[in-house]
């Protein structure tokens, strides 16, 4: 994964945003991470997924949280959302 630039201008799909509340994922948490995104690959072409360590919750814990995005338009589109507690797991470390 690659430190990519910030989305800025975006909107979220229905889908997006019955996941967000499903998962219980704010839409601030959705544009902390794609204005500082830590990290992005592509899915495929015309999707990237950004990703971002965030503290959430009472006792502040650390989720990776996932933004999958359509940037293959104007505006790009956030498709779905995905948070997590096992950063070890997914953390993409470069070097």
């Amino acid at each position: 994964m690659t430190k990519p630039a910030s989305v800025t201008q975006y909107r979220l799909t229905e889908h997006a945003r019955a996941e967000m509340a499903r998962r219980q994922i704010s839409e601030s948490d959705i544009a902390r991470v794609l204005s500082a995104p830590e990290q992005a690959e592509d899915v495929r072409q015309g999707r990237m997924v950004y990703q971002s360590r965030i503290a959430s919750g009472e006792a502040s814990q650390v989720y990776l949280l996932w933004v999958f995005v359509d940037v293959d338009r104007e505006p790009a589109e956030v498709v779905t959302v995905y948070r997590t507690s096992k950063i070890g797991k997914y953390w993409r470390v470069t070097g």
